[in-house]
């Protein structure tokens, strides 16, 4: 049974960080072109849905959102919360 949770986690935890990169590349491409932006909100809650290296990652391959305040040091401590977390659960798994 855990390794199935395990398993599960490790899923879903790739497919939302290839998901949020993905978007945060296509925000960027939409910024460039002056279309309609994914919203901000929205960019934030999939790094907080999991996707935070992903959001990292997007933000440094991209440049994007690299200046706002809430990404440059929200998404790191995102980033390292998840770190804490995989942590604990590898430790009580």
């Amino acid at each position: 049974m855990n390794q199935q949770i395990t398993q599960a986690l490790v899923c879903y935890l790739v497919f939302i960080n290839i998901l949020t990169c993905v978007i945060y590349g296509i925000d960027k491409q939409k910024a460039r072109s002056r279309q309609w932006r994914v919203p901000e909100k929205t960019l934030l809650l999939l790094a907080a849905a999991g996707g935070s290296a992903g959001a990292w990652l997007g933000m440094r391959m991209f440049h994007h959102k690299t200046q706002k305040w809430k990404f440059k040091f929200g998404i790191p401590l995102m980033l390292l919360q998840l770190i804490a977390v995989i942590l604990y659960f590898k430790r009580v798994i």
